[in-house]
């Protein structure tokens, strides 16, 4: 007897895969390992950046109340008494129409309270202040400067104890300048997960193998070993299992021993040698759905067992590769305690028409330039080709009859580094 299954929607099946997360240790890298990874702690700042008063441009450190008066028709002369740069500190105090001659980033000296930039100052050999006073001037100006003007003050950028960055952030470039900023040799991050694959289907053959009547090569599996190596996990692949109950079973339960979620692809359908359902079944798995209210990848199937997901991907190309998308990868993230876990989504100007109905919401493999989107040519479920064109997805709710050029439509970006918002559909 064929199984009535009843769809839910799709933000209903993300809460629900959500709702089951089991949160992972964590471990020490070295900060030259630790990008991809997330936050196991927060990042505190460990002193005051800057450390010190500084110049951020190259020019002439003054005492501001030195410059009182100074104009295009009354310019104000100073004397250099010493040149530093950065890295060096000098150990002159600045007086009355003296100058430090300064570098960018170097230590703003004693006495000085304001830079002149370079491009405001005119060298000269030698000039009379305001009050007739013969001077060994460097140069002189021709406006005024307040106190603080052209300075970097120290702690204005960071605070000594100040949380920078809270757990579950995702470790970037710009996370790494800053470990690097406070001396970080090594950072605490969320473990890994441990992924398995299994593709299913006595159909499939792996990369090297002559095709043969009848049978198909298996891209599931490389292609979702890929998407987890896009957010720096790595897939321990298993042999794809053949369409017997009992050896997938038995597949099935080491890779269970072995990893903290396992992905199959295919089998998860109600046809005759789709055996995934058994297999949960027999497990005592907890099924958390087995149909969604979306194209491609309604037979989309999740379940958990002790505490890890058995994700049941459609053997479909395109729906394997969207199932992954909306909801292993935000699972997996969860898992390593991220705080933004879903990809980044937009909106753009539909680029050509696309009739089809959608009474459930539908992905569409797309191109996207950064204004229009347009599908990525063949786009049926057991497509391959639109996922090796495409760079988005293309969201159009369900019970929608079609859109034409020129219509704004929502827009998820796979791959992406972190997103915030969930799916309402």
């Amino acid at each position: 007897m064929v199984e009535i299954r009843t769809p839910i929607s799709v933000s209903e099946a993300v809460a629900r895969v959500q709702a089951e997360a089991v949160r992972l240790g964590s471990e020490f890298v070295p900060i030259e390992e630790a990008y991809g990874r997330i936050l196991a702690e927060p990042l505190i700042a460990a002193h005051d950046v800057p450390f010190f008063d500084r110049s951020p441009y190259d020019g002439f450190a003054i005492r501001s109340k030195d410059s009182v008066g100074a104009s295009g028709s009354g310019r104000v002369a100073f004397e250099v008494v010493d040149h530093i740069g950065a890295g060096a500190v000098s150990d002159k105090k600045v007086g009355k129409r003296q100058a430090v001659r300064i570098m960018t980033g170097a230590q703003l000296p004693q006495g000085a309270d304001a830079v002149v930039m370079l491009e405001q100052t005119q060298e000269t050999a030698g000039a009379a202040d305001v009050e007739g006073t013969e001077t060994n001037a460097s140069f002189t100006i021709r406006k005024p400067f307040e106190a603080g003007e052209n300075i970097s003050f120290r702690g204005e950028d960071m605070r000594s104890g100040e949380e920078i960055l809270p757990a579950g952030s995702l470790v970037h470039p710009g996370t790494i300048a800053l470990l690097a900023t406070f001396g970080y040799e090594r950072l605490e991050v969320a473990k890994l997960p441990v992924v398995g694959i299994l593709s299913t289907g006595t159909e499939l053959l792996e990369q090297g193998s002559a095709l043969e009547p009848g049978k198909i090569r298996n891209s599931n599996g490389p292609m979702i070993a890929a998407q987890l190596r896009r957010m720096g996990v790595r897939g321990r692949m298993y042999a794809a299992a053949v369409d017997r109950l009992d050896d997938m079973l038995d597949t099935v339960r080491q890779a269970l021993t072995e990893c903290d979620c396992l992905i199959t692809t295919g089998g998860v359908s109600v046809g005759d040698f789709d055996l995934l359902p058994a297999v949960y079944e027999r497990l005592g798995a907890k099924v958390l759905f087995n149909k969604v209210a979306m194209r491609p990848g309604s037979v989309t199937t999740v379940a958990v067992l002790d505490g890890r997901y058995l994700f049941g991907l459609s053997g479909n190309p395109s729906a394997c590769y969207t199932g992954f998308e909306l909801f292993a990868r935000p699972a997996l993230l969860r898992m390593m305690g991220a705080q933004r876990v879903y990809p980044m989504q937009t909106r753009a100007i539909l680029g050509e028409d696309f009739g089809k109905a959608n009474p459930f919401a539908r992905f569409v493999r797309a191109v996207y330039d950064g204004e229009r989107v347009v599908p990525a040519g063949f786009n049926k479920s057991n497509a391959v080709s639109s996922i090796g064109r495409g760079n988005a997805l293309i969201v159009l709710p369900g019970g929608t009859r079609g859109f034409k050029a020129g219509d704004t439509v929502d827009v998820i970006l796979p791959g992406m580094e972190e997103g915030s918002a969930v799916w309402n559909l």
